[in-house]
């Protein structure tokens, strides 16, 4: 296994990952699938240079990919704090690698000038908030209630490292 860089070739298997993630109830917030097309602009604003998309490739196969993308863009004074996002294909869940990808990322703020790091979360993904807190990161943020998944509500976490 491998992390590396996303190439424009994985763009289709990111997004097959995406959409089986939003079939699961507490996986994200999205609630329809989504193709390369529709997510062209976000694939473009994440460089190698600035909010990179790392993957996970295991026998040739992408097994997982994370992304570190700008919070709240174009203010200054939060150029130094991304958002870090990740995804495990179902074929290769609980073998370690969303933890070996979110560990990577967090190697790479050095390099990018990310000072904090946070992912949003939906209180429900029990798994993500273990993976986090296992990782270090501590309970920044609740917002009660703020996701409808039609009539089934519940709340977006935010949780957050200091880097370095």
């Amino acid at each position: 296994m491998k992390i590396r860089f996303l190439e424009e070739s994985d763009r289709s298997r990111v997004v097959e990952i995406l959409n089986e993630a939003i079939g699961i109830a507490n996986a994200t917030a999205l609630t329809n699938p989504v193709s390369v097309e529709s997510r062209s602009a976000w694939f473009d604003e994440h460089t190698r240079e600035k909010y990179p998309i790392y993957v996970e490739e295991v026998d040739g196969v992408i097994s997982g990919w994370c992304s570190i993308s700008p919070y709240r863009a174009g203010r200054g004074a939060l150029r130094f704090t991304a958002e870090i996002s990740y995804y495990v294909s179902n074929d290769f869940k609980r073998q370690g690698v969303a933890t070996r990808l979110v560990l990577h990322a967090i190697e790479d703020c050095g390099r990018l000038g990310i000072k904090n790091l946070f992912g949003i979360l939906l209180d429900t993904n029990e798994a993500s908030i273990r993976l986090l807190e296992k990782l270090g990161f501590g309970k920044w943020g609740h917002m009660p209630n703020v996701a409808d998944f039609d009539g089934t509500e519940c709340a977006h976490v935010y949780y957050g490292k200091r880097i370095g």
